[in-house]
């Protein structure tokens, strides 16, 4: 049974917490140095042509009023237009056309963590203290210590240069006009959903470093959630009285320990996706991806404010959306939860 009130309730949460981080945003922004009139309108500017822009902005207005009205405006996704980067292009565009690049490099690095971290973990936990455990867990160590501007770099070396199978840059072959066939931004969604079958050939083939790299330290995270998590399990008195029974271990582990075990990992996963959203800056630097967290940082740095209000804001609400389905998970995995 779907879990209405406890999703209505999470969703009442989300509305303080959103304008909790919208008012840190704003103070930062209105309290950082510079002068966002004088910024658009270029230092060679007359002091006439500034006010006016300054006007313009609403910036002569009292602080109470731009704060109301950056309420306001962000409740209906109206961040304002670029001062910079794409100059008089509303931000909401900018976040349209960069945002999909983001989600989708985090959505297959998390892929890849759970796809690999989960098994790794559960085989640690049942093989404890065995070379098995031993590997895993030094592999999990090295998976968490390794740093992207390190590990793709490695990775381009040897699946791009040495063994020459995979490219090394960008989203997919420029042989390509993907903005074409654009539906969702997700460049391997788009291509399949258009029946281009050497276009998608081409996106999963460039997707995949970037994907490994990102997908690494939340691998090895996962892993080592997993494991300890599953020792906690396997060693309470349920788990004792079904083998007690005479039901088998792997039976026992996986019918009964598993579902328990994975409550902290959701936990985990959840949290990392956050991660991934806002960390993958090194990791469209290195593979020359264009997301939304090269822009971020490009847009902190010239002081273009309504690409930096934006883009947070747009992070912290795709943040609170991942911690609901988190909770939305642990109702399912735990129907207590809901009581």
């Amino acid at each position: 049974m779907f879990p209405k009130r406890f999703v209505i309730k999470r969703l009442l949460l989300l509305v303080p917490v959103l304008i909790g981080v919208a008012t840190v945003v704003f103070s930062i922004l209105h309290l950082s140095p510079g002068d966002p009139a004088l910024t658009i309108a270029g230092q060679r500017a007359s002091e006439e042509f500034v006010e006016q822009i300054r006007e313009g902005l609403g910036l002569n207005d009292p602080i109470w009023v731009q704060y109301v009205d950056f309420l306001w405006n962000a409740a209906q996704l109206d961040f304002g237009d670029s001062y910079i980067i794409y100059r008089n292009t509303p931000v909401r565009e900018v976040l349209i056309e960069k945002l999909p690049v983001t989600i989708e490099l985090a959505l297959y690095g998390q892929f890849f963590g759970i796809l690999f971290g989960i098994p790794f973990g559960l085989v640690s936990a049942i093989k404890q203290d065995t070379i098995t455990d031993h590997l895993s867990r030094v592999g999990a160590l090295a998976g968490i210590s390794i740093p992207i501007f390190w590990s793709g770099p490695i990775l381009i070396f040897v699946f791009a240069q040495f063994f020459g199978v995979l490219p090394t840059s960008g989203r997919i072959s420029s042989l390509y006009n993907f903005q074409a066939i654009r539906v969702t931004g997700l460049v391997t969604v788009d291509t399949l959903i258009a029946g281009e079958w050497d276009m998608f050939v081409s996106a999963v083939r460039h997707m995949l470093l970037p994907s490994l790299t990102i997908g690494i330290y939340s691998m090895a995270l996962i892993s080592r959630m997993m494991r300890s998590s599953m020792l906690e399990v396997i060693r309470q008195d349920y788990i004792r009285t079904a083998r007690a029974k005479g039901q088998g271990a792997k039976i026992t582990v996986l019918k009964h320990g598993f579902r328990n075990a994975l409550i902290p990992v959701i936990t985990v996963i959840g949290i990392q996706f956050g991660t991934l959203l806002g960390g993958a800056v090194l990791t469209e630097t290195v593979f020359a991806i264009g997301g939304i967290g090269v822009l971020l940082v490009e847009a902190i740095k010239v002081g273009d404010y309504p690409i930096v209000q934006g883009t947070v804001l747009t992070f912290a609400f795709l943040f609170t959306l991942v911690n609901l389905g988190v909770d939305i998970t642990y109702s399912y995995l735990d129907p207590r939860i809901n009581q």
